[in-house]
């Protein structure tokens, strides 16, 4: 489904992503995990098209320069330069970190929004399928954003992806700050997506023990490199794996 190849990026002189490459086939989960400022996030915005509106915006304001090498192909065709909004009219979806939900509408406006790629009768059986996977949302939804708890602002950030109907589905860091019973119940919620949706998807995380169980493949980063790959089982049965982010 997608797959990139040797992507850079540079900030002005710094380097953010250094040479990776990685795949990600159909109806697969695919993890990715490094510490702060591995460069998960960088990642997540080149594959979703939005460092290059980033890129432009900087260019035209005479800011910081960003570089952008590599390439990216998705389902056979090179969107290496195609800007974000074609790519999510492709189904490349992005849930971001931290949320991002719009704070001052509330939660059915939220997944409205979300649902602007999507024909009505899309909208409609999708808010339904949201609100079947994280029922406490159907409760709130009459609630605005900004007074939703943690957890509940990420179950709403993902079903505002689910509204827009992604074929691939890009979430950054959904567990950053939650509680383990909250991100136990987010990762087996993003399974039953993949099941039952027939999706992919691409997860970044910088704790990887509640994500390791549902992901079918693996990359770790460090500096912006990917160092190391491999199936859920090769990962978890790594020691250095094991020792860096599952403590024994």
């Amino acid at each position: 489904m997608l797959e990139a190849e040797g992507l850079m990026v540079f900030y002005e002189n710094m380097l953010a992503l250094n040479n990776v490459s990685m795949k990600c086939g159909e109806k697969r989960i695919v993890g990715v995990f490094g510490a702060n400022s591995a460069g998960k996030s960088t990642l997540m915005y080149t594959l979703s098209g939005i460092m290059e509106d980033i890129r432009r915006k900087e260019e035209m304001a005479g800011g910081e320069r960003i570089t952008v090498l590599g390439t990216i192909r998705y389902r056979d065709q090179d969107i290496t330069g195609v800007k974000p909004s074609k790519r999510a009219r492709m189904g490349i979806i992005l849930c971001p970190e931290r949320r991002r939900i719009f704070p001052e509408s509330t939660v059915i406006e939220n997944l409205r929004i979300g649902g602007f790629l999507a024909s009505s009768g899309q909208a409609r059986e999708t808010l339904g399928y949201v609100f079947r996977i994280f029922p406490a949302l159907e409760k709130l939804k009459k609630r605005v954003g900004g007074f939703l708890s943690g957890g509940e602002q990420q179950m709403l950030a993902i079903g505002r992806a689910l509204m827009a109907q992604p074929q691939l589905l890009l979430m950054d860091e959904p567990l950053l700050g939650l509680s383990p019973l909250i991100q136990a119940m987010l990762m087996r919620a993003t399974r039953e997506i993949r099941e039952e949706k027939k999706i992919s998807i691409i997860v970044t995380e910088q704790y990887a023990r509640p994500v390791m169980p549902i992901i079918d493949y693996g990359f770790i980063l460090e500096n912006g490199a990917a160092v190391l790959e491999g199936t859920r089982d090769d990962l978890m049965n790594n020691p250095d794996v094991r020792s860096a982010y599952f403590g024994v």
